[in-house]
């Protein structure tokens, strides 16, 4: 007898094929001549095919800070998702932790926030946060992640699955990169590099893990994994995909109590408090969190306790990282 997810997807299997169609007329008009809006400066899009996580905040942070190492000054261009009026969006609050001094310009219209980026910041590029299915802005540059977690979504489009548009868009990337490789077995990876090629088969397919860049505390000093193993810790997160932040933790502090919220969530000090509590009633000296949750959980959190830690996470390219140099060099040497 089928499961109630079973079910729920064959009801809205019919919505999924409409959005699909709808996905497929709207990638035919971006297609033609002078459909797209070209910026003054160079743009390199970051993008994904499912909704939820799949890396691209860490994947934004390494291209923005590549692209400073070249010697350009580089802008971080966002719609600012689930920002209140008034708010700044979780991924705008860590840009700014994570690469002080690069500007973020916060815009829906991404036409409009290029010309911003150039005009009043000085950027001589863009790097477009979750740009792949924002077709309006020309890109130079159109980057692919896929999660090796959960590369396809339930091989569905929204809402019966998790793919924001039929999988026949992958041709349209540049680049396609296989993120979290680290954290699923070879074989898995190899299939689904070898199904991205079999998708867009003039693509070239990079690989890139992830691994804990730093574990900072409240007052912006650094403490080593032992000192946490020591002391025990609860691991708290409010991310789209919270599975590879969980291994990753996993990985140095066993056993780890999880606190998991929804994406986006909007902590209150009765949750800090709440946190708090799971801590010290599992014996554990830290709260360790994701960079995303910390900036939004720091302003709120008791003085006494178990401490508050931040899991800073990098990429670790597995392959082919001369290759995305290559390629970002080729921007600004095509000219415009």
């Amino acid at each position: 007898m089928p499961g109630v997810g079973a079910v729920w997807r064959s009801w809205l299997a019919p919505l999924s094929a409409a959005y699909a169609g709808v996905m497929t007329l709207r990638n035919r008009h971006y297609d033609r001549p002078g459909a797209t809006r070209r910026a003054t400066v160079p743009v390199i899009s970051v993008g994904n095919l499912t909704v939820g996580g799949t890396g691209k905040t860490p994947m934004v942070i390494d291209l923005a800070r590549r692209l400073r190492d070249l010697g350009h000054r580089p802008a971080i261009l966002t719609r600012g998702y689930k920002a209140r009026a008034g708010e700044t969006a979780d991924e705008v609050l860590e840009f700014h932790t994570a690469i002080p001094g690069v500007a973020v310009v916060v815009d829906p219209d991404r036409v409009r926030g290029a010309e911003t980026a150039s005009a009043q910041h000085g950027a001589d590029c863009v790097v477009l946060d979750d740009g792949f299915q924002h077709r309006r802005l020309s890109r130079d540059l159109d980057i692919v992640l896929i999660d090796a977690l959960d590369a396809w979504g339930g091989g569905r489009v929204l809402p019966a699955g998790r793919l924001r548009e039929p999988q026949a868009g992958l041709r349209r990337a540049s680049l396609i990169v296989l993120t979290r490789t680290n954290q699923v077995e070879p074989s898995q990876v190899a299939a689904i590099a070898a199904e991205c090629a079999r998708l867009a088969p003039r693509v070239k397919v990079l690989q890139a893990g992830v691994e804990i860049d730093a574990c900072v505390r409240r007052d912006g000093t650094r403490i080593d994994e032992d000192a946490l193993r020591r002391g025990g810790a609860v691991a708290v997160c409010g991310l789209g995909n919270p599975e590879t932040f969980q291994r990753l933790v996993g990985d140095f502090v066993l056993p780890t109590p999880r606190i998991v919220f929804g994406d986006h969530h909007r902590y209150t000090a009765t949750d800090a408090r709440f946190i708090q509590a799971r801590a010290a009633d599992a014996g554990a000296s830290w709260v360790v969190t994701t960079r995303k949750d910390w900036v939004k959980l720091l302003a709120l959190w008791p003085d006494d306790g178990p401490e508050l830690v931040r899991i800073d996470i990098r990429l670790r390219w597995a392959d082919g990282e001369d290759v995305l140099l290559g390629l970002l060099r080729g921007v600004f040497a095509a000219g415009r």
